[in-house]
């Protein structure tokens, strides 16, 4: 996933800080990143590896 033509969001519930994570999904992947770093390391899953990630911080 390349990130710099990859399209990035972040939640709507973000203020205009850059204090935010930001996430770019393809039909076979999503990335997740640190909005202070858009260059810096993301972190790549799956898109059941993401499933699982996500269900696993609702539990938390």
């Amino acid at each position: 996933m390349d990130p710099t033509t990859t399209r990035w969001r972040k939640s709507s519930r973000s203020t205009n800080t850059s204090n935010c994570v930001e996430l770019a999904r393809t039909e076979e992947a999503a990335a997740i990143r640190d909005s202070k770093n858009p260059g810096g390391p993301m972190l790549v899953l799956t898109t059941n590896g993401l499933t699982a990630f996500l269900a696993g911080l609702k539990q938390h």
